[in-house]
């Protein structure tokens, strides 16, 4: 088993501090010129409509969901524990200048997520009356790369849906049974009955449960984090200056004794920074797939989104925690710091709240958790559609393996398992951005039809593939009448 994890290791660093962050970053930047940052130009826009259709209490038709309901489904799958943990983790070991570039990889991030979801809505297909895409359906309809298509969708299964969840529950058991004392086995079956309740109710229980919870779960750690720092004002200018330093010049924090490299800082704020928002990685772009949008473009503007929250609100929010309530203490070495770096947020909150602040904090990553859960869950039901063709009993039978891995993985030991999703994201990613690149003219003449349609007030978008059963059947009944058709190749 050491040989294993050894080895295991060895391939998630070549993967997440070299290949991804060139690859990941290197999409972004691509993108982010290729559609001339939209980052700047779309995502105000996209704010004041998405509020706008709250505020209206948009609905949809069953088998789909409103663009805010595929929002919440992708940030609930975005905000987990790697937003409070794994960005503690990211300053402890890159110190406070890998927040800056933890930034920087969110923004280009914005371009990636937004050519994600475009392709997914263009290429979507539905099955058996429900809307599903995601990027081994742009991959096979759009690159007609069938075996590519496979690898993704059955790394999917495995990444999002089995030890997804196993390293996603053992972090809801943990927290709670230490923050509450009780016993893991009843954390256990608690959480197994409420995400069976979500899951039995099919994609319109999981978008009304990301829609309820996400806006409250997200609102609730950020207006925490907004306390602590005002309790800290007189910090808060330190800190931004320890970050802007620490960005380019690590060493010239805590006098040196950090022992942190510019390269450290850069590596560790960019690879946590892709993995807390998911920006490339494939995952996302299968609730903005299923999005009841007007046109791909918008679903695509309302996904930039999804980073901003993940990233620049939430993401800092846990830096500033940490640097402005003394969690964070630059005196002491990284190779230290890093030890303990699991409970530093745990520690900054119960610097602001006292006891309080280590509950408050369990129950914000109990949700975290949760809502993670139930959003790979919904990804990795679209590839299991894809691998077998849509079967209700097979999708069953995965809801089954789903709840099983949930309760092996509150009764394990993580650590091994945490690898194991390290290294099965990364490997999903590939094939993601391979499409993204080569797809990349599709991306843009998509923006260019949305902006032309704009102009005169019609922006009405014809899907291609969406309706590929409805045209199967007219087809198989046009042929029984002995009669010839090219409706569909």
């Amino acid at each position: 088993m050491e040989g294993l994890r050894a080895v295991v290791g060895i391939i998630n660093t070549i993967l997440w501090d070299y290949l991804l962050i060139f690859g990941l970053v290197g999409i972004g930047v691509y993108m982010t010129i290729k559609l001339k940052f939209p980052q700047f130009t779309r995502l105000i826009p996209a704010l004041k409509k998405m509020v706008a259709g709250v505020a209206k209490k948009e609905k949809t038709e069953e088998g789909k969901m409103t663009p805010f309901q595929a929002l919440s489904t992708a940030i609930a799958a975005q905000v987990g524990t790697g937003n409070v943990v794994g960005v503690a983790t990211a300053i402890a070991a890159g110190g406070p200048g890998a927040a800056f570039w933890m930034l920087i990889s969110a923004f280009f991030g914005m371009a990636t997520i937004f050519s994600e979801a475009v392709l997914a809505q263009k290429y979507r297909e539905s099955k058996d009356g429900e809307l599903v895409g995601g990027p081994a359906y742009y991959i096979k309809n759009g690159l007609k790369s069938k075996g590519l298509a496979m690898t993704f969708a059955v790394v999917g299964i495995f990444t999002m849906g089995i030890v997804g969840t196993m390293v996603q529950s053992n972090s809801v058991a943990t927290s709670v049974s230490t923050a509450f004392n009780v016993p893991i086995i009843a954390v256990t079956i608690g959480l197994a009955i409420v995400v069976a309740l979500i899951l039995m109710g099919g994609m319109g229980r999981i978008a009304s449960f990301a829609e309820t919870v996400v806006p409250i779960m997200a609102g609730a750690y950020i207006l925490g984090s907004l306390l602590i720092i005002l309790f800290n004002l007189q910090s808060v200018l330190p800190a931004l200056k320890s970050i802007f330093i620490g960005a380019f010049k690590p060493q010239a924090i805590g006098g040196g004794v950090l022992g942190i490299t510019i390269q450290q800082t850069i590596r560790y704020g960019m690879a946590r920074g892709l993995f807390s928002n998911e920006a490339g990685i494939g995952s996302t772009p299968h609730s903005h797939a299923v999005a009841d949008a007007e046109h791909p473009a918008e679903q695509g503007f309302t996904a930039m989104i999804g980073v901003f929250i993940s990233t620049f609100l939430i993401c800092v929010s846990t830096v500033i925690v940490n640097i402005v309530s003394g969690s964070y203490d630059p005196s002491i070495p990284a190779a230290e710091m890093t030890k303990s770096a699991s409970i530093m947020t745990q520690n900054g909150f119960m610097a602001g709240f006292g006891t309080f602040g280590a509950m408050f904090l369990s129950i914000c990553l109990s949700f975290f958790s949760l809502t993670t859960i139930i959003g790979w869950y919904f990804f990795a039901e679209s590839n299991v559609k894809f691998v077998f063709n849509g079967k209700s009993t097979t999708i069953n039978i995965f809801k089954a393996i789903v709840l099983a891995s949930l309760v092996v993985g509150c009764l394990t030991e993580a650590d091994f398992v945490w690898e194991l999703v390290d290294l099965s994201t990364g490997i999903l990613a590939i094939p993601n951005i391979i499409a993204l690149f080569l797809l990349s003219k599709d991306v843009r003449s998509i923006l260019d039809d949305y902006d032309k349609k704009a102009l005169s007030g019609n922006i009405y978008w014809e899907y291609e593939y969406q309706n590929l059963d409805e045209k199967r059947s007219k087809r198989k009944s046009v042929l029984r009448k002995g009669l010839s058709t090219t409706i569909i190749k």
